[in-house]
Parts: C-alpha cells; sequence; structure tokens
C-alpha cells in the first residue's frame, strides 16, 4: 500500500479590481463574451478569454444545444479554437466568467470537469503551466497557478 497526498491551493481576491490591469482587461473579454452565450436551456452564461504568448486574446461563450450533450463550453470553445488557429502558441492565462441569466452571483465558479480534463491536456501538450482565474458575474476571483492544480 501506498499513501499519496494531494493539495490544491488557490489565491481569492476581493474582486477583479484587485487584480493585475491586464487580467482586468481579460476579466472584460470574458464577461463581453458571456453576453454572447447561447443557454436557452440552463440559462448558465459562461464567457471565458484567454491570453497567448504573441499576445494575442482569444474569447468565447457556451454554446447549448437541445440534443444535449452536443452543446460546448466557453473553455473547451476558446482553447480548442486557440490550438487550431494558433497551434504553436502557448497559452498564458485565461479568465472565466460565469452564472445565470439575470442573476447575481458572487462566488468563483470553476470550470467542469470535461474542460479541466481538455485544459490539463493543452497545458501538458505546450509544458507550461495555464494561469486560471474564474468568478461569478461579480465579487471574488479565485486563481490557479495552473490547470493540473484544480485536477
Amino acid at each position: 500500500m501506498k499513501n499519496i497526498k494531494l493539495n490544491t491551493e488557490f489565491t481569492i481576491y476581493a474582486s477583479k479590481e484587485s487584480l493585475e490591469k491586464d487580467v482586468q482587461e481579460l476579466f472584460k473579454a470574458a464577461e463581453k463574451a458571456r453576453k454572447n452565450a447561447y443557454a436557452p436551456y440552463s440559462k448558465f452564461l459562461v464567457g471565458a478569454a484567454l491570453k497567448l504568448e504573441n499576445g494575442e486574446v482569444v474569447t468565447g461563450s457556451n454554446q447549448e444545444n437541445a440534443a444535449y450533450p452536443s452543446g460546448l463550453c466557453a473553455e473547451r470553445t476558446i482553447i480548442y479554437y486557440a490550438g487550431a488557429q494558433f497551434p504553436n502558441q502557448k497559452i498564458l492565462k485565461m479568465t472565466i466568467s460565469a452564472g445565470l441569466q439575470g442573476k447575481v452571483l458572487d462566488r468563483p465558479i470553476p470550470p467542469c470537469g470535461a474542460c479541466r480534463q481538455a485544459l490539463v491536456e493543452y497545458e501538458k501538450r505546450q509544458n507550461a503551466p495555464i494561469k486560471l482565474y474564474f468568478m461569478g458575474t461579480e465579487g471574488q476571483v479565485a486563481y490557479s497557478k495552473s490547470v493540473e492544480n484544480i485536477l
């Protein structure tokens, strides 16, 4: 028998205004993308933005479909796009903003399990961490130094 100890560490910020300016700008892009979410069934809107090492910003939102689970989460929408359009660029950081349509959500909402798996695969492929910031529609922001940290 072998015991394994796992540790997960997050930094919690009171608000996005406590973050570096470039991360605040990335959150603005994620919030704008959230408004383009297509979520007529769940009413759960998610926007995400990532920054590549060349400075390019990629945004996306969740897109639902009546033939569940044919829809796609915002996080996978942008990493697949980034991987297809910028295959040799590392993903430096990602911001995620999520909440129910018409409601305020003031606690951080992390990526779902499928998105975590897809994100960590990109992180492993590029052999460098992806800094991950996530929040609801307002309030606290959680920061993880890598995707692997949240698995």
